[in-house]
């Protein structure tokens, strides 16, 4: 395996489906997506049906507490071995350029493989490849169960670079229409179109080159207004931040045993331009199940007499009022059954409301104040959740995506679950694999 040790850059072997293959079944999207709408799972997989699929070979998020959860496992253990064994794999070494179109914008990504040994998710990082949010770490051992036994990993990892003069992944796209197309297919349940394309020799050099101009450290300390022996973040974890924790603790596992260029090392990732036009960074919503307490009289509690609660009529009043400027101020909304409001807390205790609302969720849940917590995407689903008796939605404002590396590099990973790049049905979907062990 090729290596760019300078930006933690390793040259893949990839497993493609072989022709022929159904790749409008093949295709579902990330597992972590529809976590408490199960009933968008029971239609993929009548979808797929008997047809080879990537749903084989994942374990929806839905059904992480199922009571056959290690029977479920068991099950995506051998489909891995039984796609491998009966040949349903092309295999393909170097980089896939890719296009997802969504909505009506067009997504460009490019696929390689990145160094675990150059990545840390832990709070305080000064590591090349950085999580963006707080990772929760007791959500890594279920995923650990998947990888343990897995012959191969299939990606929704989104990871961003901060390009601004466009250097890395457009200049492929302006190329691509010479590129060999290797898939083109229309995604299931609005998920859009998918093609990938592979990345000559060449242009594959150029594109390493230009991460390693972005990686130069006079450069990265000028961008950022920083001292040049300030630790370098060129790669940040955008989507999929959990499974690539959850490939690092493998890695920390089996490396010592297991040598420095066994295929464990390396996650195979998507990297994108923070700066693409096509990149919408959206709020990522709470909904609380089970609620016994009072979160409003908490809120109020903890931040003080700052704190104004207003009713509103309906959601899109609420959503208008969230997304209102508060100069000094923060406000998120307040889904319950029959009401909304818009919580406005005039000193705020973190930088970010995201951060100001987990402040008090978190002591709120460990008091018992609500059975659990979900997280979402999108004003219907924190909507249509909230209202639900028994339950809570906390409607929270989108932050701006040109601040995500300075705040990262400034003041370290951000609230858990911040931002999502894109709603549900825009996240990436599982095609290419690789192998890993």
């Amino acid at each position: 395996m090729a290596c760019y040790d300078a930006v933690g850059v390793r040259v893949p072997e990839i497993l493609l489906p072989k022709a022929g293959l159904d790749l409008a079944r093949w295709a579902v999207v990330a597992c972590d997506q529809y976590t408490s709408q199960p009933e968008y799972w029971d239609r993929v997989e009548a979808l797929v049906g008997d047809a080879p699929s990537t749903l084989r070979l994942i374990l929806p998020e839905a059904h992480l507490e199922a009571p056959d959860v290690d029977a479920r496992i068991e099950r995506i253990h051998a489909a891995m071995r039984s796609y491998l064994d009966r040949g349903l794999f092309e295999s393909r070494t170097g980089f896939v350029y890719v296009e997802r179109t969504v909505g009506g914008r067009t997504r460009r990504g490019l696929m390689l493989a990145l160094d675990l040994e150059r990545y840390d998710y832990r709070a305080g990082a000064a590591s090349l490849i950085r999580a963006t949010e707080g990772t929760i770490v007791e959500r890594i051992p279920p995923r650990l169960r998947i990888r343990d036994g897995a012959p191969i990993e299939t990606p929704h990892i989104l990871v961003l670079i901060d390009d601004p003069e466009c250097t890395v992944i457009e200049p492929l796209a302006e190329a691509s229409g010479a590129f060999e197309r290797l898939y083109d297919v229309e995604l299931m349940l609005g998920g859009g179109r998918l093609v990938g394309r592979w990345v000559p020799e060449d242009s594959q050099g150029r594109a390493v080159r230009a991460l390693e101009r972005l990686a130069d450290p006079a450069r990265f300390a000028a961008r950022y207004g920083l001292d040049r022996r300030h630790p370098l973040l060129l790669f940040a974890v955008g989507d999929g931040n959990h499974s690539l924790a959850t490939a690092k603790a493998w890695w920390e596992r089996i490396k010592a045993r297991a040598g420095p260029d066994h295929p464990a090392r390396c996650a195979l990732v998507e990297i994108g331009n923070v700066h693409d036009p096509a990149l919408v960074f959206e709020p990522i919503h709470r909904v609380l199940f089970g609620v016994r307490g009072d979160l409003l009289a908490e809120l109020r509690r903890s931040l003080g007499d700052g704190v104004e609660i207003a009713d509103v009529p309906d959601a899109a009043r609420m959503a208008a009022c969230v997304g209102r400027p508060a100069p000094g101020a923060q406000r998120f909304g307040v889904v319950a059954p029959g009401q909304f409001r818009v919580v406005t807390v005039a000193r705020p205790r973190s930088t970010l409301a995201v951060g100001t609302v987990q402040g008090v969720l978190d002591p709120f849940l460990a008091a018992g104040g609500a059975e659990r917590i979900d997280y979402v995407h999108g004003m219907e689903v924190v909507v249509e959740l909230g209202r639900k008796p028994g339950n809570l939605g906390l409607f929270l404002p989108a932050m701006d995506k040109i601040d995500l590396f300075k705040t990262v590099i400034r003041d370290g990973a951000l609230p858990r679950k911040t931002f999502s790049m894109g709603e549900p049905h825009e996240k990436r979907f599982y095609l290419e694999c690789r192998r890993i062990v």
